[in-house]
């Protein structure tokens, strides 16, 4: 199982460029079972992930060409993928699939909408809480299908196919949302979706749809209207920057001093990332290349956030908080409100020197003035990356096990690192 090997203490000077987005590649990728022509999307990062899905959907018929670059394409431009279902040889995703990636799950709204029928694998347990999805099935129901759960599947049926609804969510679910869109946009007649998840990536699905022939208003909103378009067509479509993998850099930079253009990043995909890096004293300039993210020397002020849904501050970018948090000049508290077991990486930055007390769903981190180097063990992805910032600010060596997990949602890391003067390399077993 490979390692990731870190000495800290070098100042990240360069240019970092941002990948497309997992948490809207994924999603736009099953959009490719709404209709029976291609699907091309640019910008597909390079990741397990990605990689696992291509797996899933091909179980389903889905045939998956990746292009090659083209004359004069920059290096780091993504993946080109081009799928096509054209036709559905499969509707059931059985539980070894679907339980390695829980977004595997959402193939169920398009497979009932388009096929009538889907039979899907309860996702299972989670690493970071249980993440139930009661709020998927009750969307489904509201479109006309039926719904039964039959030895740990979903069995759900719409002989004459989805019709248009109203679906009012009683709590902000991302991935409900993506399903409940998706299925909508194939079902007869208009839909409502209340309560909707607004986060950058339901945008990026919801351009898609409309591209493939959906007609859907209030894009970016909490209040989605779509009209079904009965049959959907092939399009193009770009995947947007992933405000993830920038949040998470830019607090890398912050953490170990030093200056670097975040190339290609979106500025209004995370404000309120943005903010809380002013906020603790770091320099953000906003460029027509990207974000550049400066910290010369200066002391790290410590901030109070609590975790939300879009426009808030992510949960996505709660551990990478900390570990920056865990070198400011004094107490800052940070409260989790999304995930109930999403404090696995304290024990391990710990490890590193961090001084971080919990009350509940409330981390208070008292900053230290140096981090040193341990052998620490990634839990989950957003924890495996809030460990490598520790480790580049961190004197000595580190070495982060079970970083598969990075695999999942970063794309080439070691490589962007120390492009930017990082001495980080992977050990392989």
């Amino acid at each position: 199982m490979d390692r990731i090997r870190i000495i800290g203490g070098t100042r990240l000077e360069g240019t970092i460029p941002i990948s497309g987005a997992k948490n809207a590649a994924l999603p736009l990728m099953i959009a490719s079972l709404l209709t029976s022509e291609t699907l091309t999307l640019e910008n597909v990062p390079q990741l397990a992930d990605v990689v696992q899905l291509g797996r899933i959907l091909g179980n389903h018929g889905v045939d998956l060409a990746i292009a090659g670059k083209r004359p004069g394409q920059a290096v780091n431009s993504g993946q080109t993928f081009r799928l096509t279902a054209a036709e559905i040889v499969d509707t059931v995703a059985p539980y070894e699939m679907v339980s390695r990636m829980r977004a595997s799950f959402w193939v169920l709204g398009p497979l009932v909408a388009r096929m009538g029928e889907a039979k899907v694998s309860l996702p299972g347990g989670c690493a970071i809480g249980t993440r139930p999805v009661d709020l998927h099935l009750e969307a489904l129901r509201c479109l006309g299908a039926e719904i039964d759960l039959e030895g740990g599947y979903v069995l759900a049926k719409a002989p004459g196919g989805l019709t248009g609804g109203r679906i009012d969510f009683p709590k902000v679910s991302v991935g409900a949302t993506h399903n409940a869109l998706m299925a909508a946009a194939l079902a007869r007649g208009e839909s409502v979706i209340g309560n909707a998840a607004r986060e950058p990536e339901i945008g990026d699905v919801a351009e898609c749809l409309v591209k493939m022939g959906a007609k859907i208003e209030g894009i970016g909103t909490s209040t989605l209207l779509i009209q079904g378009a009965g049959e959907l067509k092939g399009a193009v479509h770009a995947v947007l920057p992933d405000r993830i993998e920038t949040g998470t850099y830019a607090m890398a930079v912050a953490a170990t001093g030093g200056d670097v253009l975040l190339d290609n990043a979106r500025a209004d995909l995370l404000e309120s990332v943005l903010d809380v890096l002013r906020t603790a004293g770091v320099e953000i300039t906003i460029t027509n290349h990207g974000i550049r993210v400066a910290r010369n020397g200066a002391g790290l002020n410590p901030v109070s956030v609590e975790t939300q849904p879009f426009p808030g501050f992510p949960t996505d970018m709660q551990a990478q908080l900390m570990a920056l948090m865990s070198l400011a000049d004094g107490t800052s508290d940070i409260r989790e409100t999304i995930f109930e077991n999403r404090f696995m990486h304290v024990q391990e930055l710990a490890r590193l020197g961090a001084e971080i007390d919990l009350d509940g769903d409330l981390a208070r981190v008292s900053g230290v003035k140096g981090l040193h180097g341990a052998q620490v063990m990634a839990t989950d992805l957003r924890a495996s990356v809030s460990l490598v910032i520790a480790g580049l600010a961190a004197e000595g060596e580190t070495i982060i096990n079970r970083v598969y997990h990075l695999d999942r949602g970063f794309e080439r890391i070691e490589e962007k690192l120390s492009r930017c003067g990082a001495q980080i390399e992977r050990l392989s077993a």
